[in-house]
């Protein structure tokens, strides 16, 4: 698989899956501009070959029109920002379910409206462009226990994947929805972290997954740089799961 001559635009590279996303997307050969809330994180991919970083909230409005302002259009773009409320629909405050949605759904939205006609620019000049979203085996797929806001905001993540998929379809501007098991990133680390027996929270995760462990970003990425390049330039409007048999 390559990516060369691509321009990729990744959300929440600071770390984890983003991260390990940026740099897999550079090694493959593209131009990688990769973005995150944080600033201190993305020092992580300084000095990496082929990776541009950007500060970018994905809550703002603003920024998201200002970096695709300034950015030449792009060839795919990795919607990859989010976040994991825990607990039930008894357990949801209205500012925790505003968050999820904004952060979860509302974010991409933005995302694709600044983003997509230069996209449709590239698949109009190059025969192909690619937006994957960061969606989850917790969504439409399947229900999990205490994942209410994040089940609920990652079904709309597949409904919003395939609605674009369908829209541009005749313009090769793909869209498909990556719908990762459990990985072992730093945002689930302190989610164990926070539980009140990290121990055996870190157990309970592990033994729903039939393979009998976490998932590694690395058992993510190959995935990741597949949908993105022309390698996959006949699919579209797919959720791709990457969980381990959990859904089997």
């Amino acid at each position: 698989m390559t990516l060369t001559n691509k321009t990729i635009l990744i959300t929440a590279a600071g770390q984890g899956m983003g991260a390990a996303s940026a740099r897999a997307c550079a090694a493959a050969g593209a131009s990688v501009i990769a973005t995150d809330v944080n600033g201190d994180l993305l020092d992580n991919l300084a000095g990496v070959a082929g990776i541009e970083t950007r500060v970018l909230d994905v809550t703002k409005a603003d920024q998201i029109a200002a970096l695709a302002a300034d950015l030449p259009d792009l060839d795919g773009m990795f919607n990859c920002a989010g976040v994991v409320h825990h607990g039930t629909v008894l357990d949801l405050t209205d500012d925790d379910w505003d968050f999820a949605v904004n952060l979860n759904v509302t974010s991409m939205v933005r995302m694709c409206r600044a983003f997509v006609p230069g996209l449709l620019r590239r698949a109009d000049s190059q025969g192909s462009a690619a937006i994957l979203n960061m969606a989850s085996m917790a969504s439409s797929e399947k229900g999990f226990v205490n994942r209410t806001a994040y089940g609920a905001t990652k079904a709309a993540v597949i409904g919003l994947t395939k609605a674009i998929a369908a829209d541009f379809v005749a313009q090769n501007l793909r869209c498909n929805a990556l719908c990762p098991g459990t990985v072992d990133t730093p945002s689930l680390q302190g989610r164990i972290a926070s539980a009140p027996d990290p121990v055996q929270a870190e157990k309970d995760f592990i033994a729903r997954q039939p393979m009998g462990r976490l998932a590694t970003v690395d058992d993510m990425t190959p995935t990741i740089v597949h949908l993105l390049s022309d390698g996959s330039r006949f699919v579209t409007g797919q959720t791709v799961l990457v969980d381990g048999g959990v859904t089997i």
